[in-house]
């Protein structure tokens, strides 16, 4: 009898981590700027940037592509979105109750956000359900952060790279 019950439990914690489809989020700040305006180009810096992380992300199934409405933030994935034939899907705010829209609505795929020194801590932040991470220094633009998302705000684990 003990076994027929390890069994069974087994089994259904089998099924049940097969029902869980894991999101993945990764989340970039646009890459360095032309200029201090309201809304900038790129730099040259910047264009390479976003170059390398087309590159990185090149062998990446991405399921959709989110940024602010600003030159330096669609700029930044504008080469990804072309290469994986996507458009870019304009946001103002990433509450936690978006968020979990989002990760239904893709479970199991990959989403690419783009955003700023401010708005991207803050949106890993809600995934994970913690202060993690604090307001990027306004020199630091290579940073990527990937979440593995199964319920936004309450589990979620993240890999922090630089490129």
């Amino acid at each position: 009898m003990k076994s027929l019950i390890l069994l069974f439990c087994l089994f259904s914690t089998a099924v049940v981590a097969q029902q869980e489809k894991i999101t993945t989020l990764i989340l970039v700040r646009h890459a360095e700027k032309a200029s201090d305006g309201k809304d900038p180009e790129l730099s040259e810096a910047g264009v390479a940037r976003a170059q390398r992380l087309a590159a990185f992300l090149s062998n990446t199934a991405i399921g959709a592509v989110y940024s602010t409405n600003y030159k330096r933030t669609q700029n930044t994935v504008a080469q990804i979105a072309r290469e994986k034939n996507l458009s870019i899907t304009n946001y103002e705010l990433m509450t936690l109750d978006h968020l979990r829209e989002l990760t239904n609505r893709f479970a199991g795929k990959t989403i690419l956000i783009a955003g700023h020194s401010n708005t991207i801590p803050q949106i890993a932040n809600a995934l994970l359900g913690r202060s993690q991470f604090q307001t990027f220094s306004d020199s630091e633009y290579g940073t990527i952060l990937i979440l593995s998302v199964v319920d936004a705000g309450k589990n979620a684990s993240v890999l922090h790279l630089t490129y």
